[in-house]
């Protein structure tokens, strides 16, 4: 496995290791509902060639993303991996990772309420819920509570 910066080249494949990961970790929250394939991409594209925001990914030997993790100087924006490795460590090695490039300086994020696996992921490493609520861009707009990491 390699891990490496994510280039404009990637946005497919990023696209499509969120599909899997998302699809599978909040089916329970988006159901049947289309994925939104276009508007990742997109979101993605637009992100990628942002100099502001990095995002890194780990690769297997045949170049297929297994995870991903995008941070800009304020806020972890992305972080997922392939169902197959979830309990590997390759979403704690991201995000330690990411938390090692920004050094000491704050950090937020945003999660789903209901992605309860993600929010007992962030707790152990000892993001804080912090207060703020919004709502999902995507449909069936489901609430994101935001937490703090100092």
């Amino acid at each position: 496995m390699q891990l490496r910066e994510a280039g404009p080249e990637d946005a497919d494949a990023l696209t499509d290791c969120e599909e899997v990961a998302y699809g599978t970790g909040l089916a329970h929250v988006f159901g049947d509902l289309p994925w939104p394939r276009e508007g990742i991409w997109r979101r993605w594209v637009a992100e990628l060639a942002d100099p502001g925001v990095t995002t890194l990914v780990v690769d297997d030997s045949g170049g297929r993303i297994l995870g991903f993790a995008t941070y800009d100087d304020q806020v972890l924006r992305h972080l997922g991996v392939v169902p197959e490795r979830w309990g590997s460590g390759l979403a704690g090695r991201l995000h330690d990772e990411v938390l090692r490039r920004r050094g000491a300086q704050p950090i937020r994020l945003w999660v789903l309420e209901e992605n309860t696996r993600a929010r007992r992921f962030y707790a152990r490493r000892g993001w804080i819920e912090d207060g703020r609520r919004s709502i999902s861009e995507w449909p069936p707009h489901p609430v994101e509570v935001g937490y703090s990491k100092r």
